[in-house]
């Protein structure tokens, strides 16, 4: 699926990654709002059976773009410029986003300029080796207590990932950036969370304007020193989350 603005020559563009078990249509508001701030949004509906591969998505998000920047958009007035692209992505996502990074990066630089991890989780293989290799500007999105959970890779990625910045959304339910009423939320997970959904919205678009078409007028949103309303500051003194506080928690 692509979003775009009505109109627009060499605009940016982004390629977004699902969630587990979440298809794309899951993030249309998302995508929607990126297209009405002049960002084409496109998004792979891949990878959606109960064993996904992280690896085939993260091909699917760089072919997403190869898509975005080569076919003709809407009537032919849109067009993508191939040196303001980023990917992105939220929870199995955002982990895919990352390995997408790595790969497009080649000998003469990296193919996109900033790379977006919302609420990443742990897939197999790890997201932190090629975390490790990126040299772009990187937003990693967590919500309070998520780095304690089993699932959420926000800290490793952080810890592995030098140019990237770490930030908590404030009262934020990391699965509730899917849209819509889900079947998990019949056997108790939780279900679509607006508040999530508009915080995530005010941030991945401010850091991809700001990283994407050098807005200084959204500086802030890429100044990993700046305090930006919403979040919650993070705590560089903080001891690592180990396994067995991992399982404590899952346990209360």
């Amino acid at each position: 699926m692509v979003y775009t603005p009505e109109a627009g020559r060499d605009l940016p563009a982004v390629a977004f990654g699902h969630d587990w078990l979440a298809g794309v249509a899951r993030y249309s508001g998302l995508l929607e709002h990126l297209a009405s701030w002049g960002i084409v949004a496109g998004a792979p509906d891949t990878e959606r059976g109960l064993a996904p591969s992280v690896l085939n998505l993260a091909s699917d998000l760089g072919g997403t773009l190869d898509i975005v920047t080569g076919a003709r958009l809407g009537p032919g007035n849109i067009s993508v410029d191939p040196a303001k692209l980023a990917v992105a992505g939220h929870g199995f996502g955002g982990s895919a986003a990352v390995f997408a990074a790595a790969g497009m990066a080649g000998p003469a630089g990296p193919s996109v300029k900033s790379v977006v991890a919302v609420f990443p989780t742990v897939t197999s293989p790890a997201a932190d080796r090629p975390a490790a290799t990126l040299s772009v500007p990187g937003l990693i999105l967590t919500a309070p207590g998520d780095p304690k959970t089993l699932n959420s890779n926000a800290l490793a990625l952080s810890d592995a990932w030098a140019t990237a910045t770490l930030r908590i959304v404030s009262k934020a339910e990391p699965r509730g950036m899917v849209e819509g009423r889900r079947l998990t939320k019949v056997v108790g997970l939780p279900g679509s969370h607006r508040r999530t959904q508009r915080s995530v919205r005010a941030l991945l678009t401010g850091y991809l304007l700001a990283t994407l078409c050098g807005d200084k007028a959204y500086g802030d949103f890429a100044d990993a020193d700046v305090k930006l309303p919403g979040t919650d500051p993070v705590d560089a003194e903080a001891e690592p989350v180990t396994a067995e506080q991992k399982m404590v928690a899952l346990l209360k």
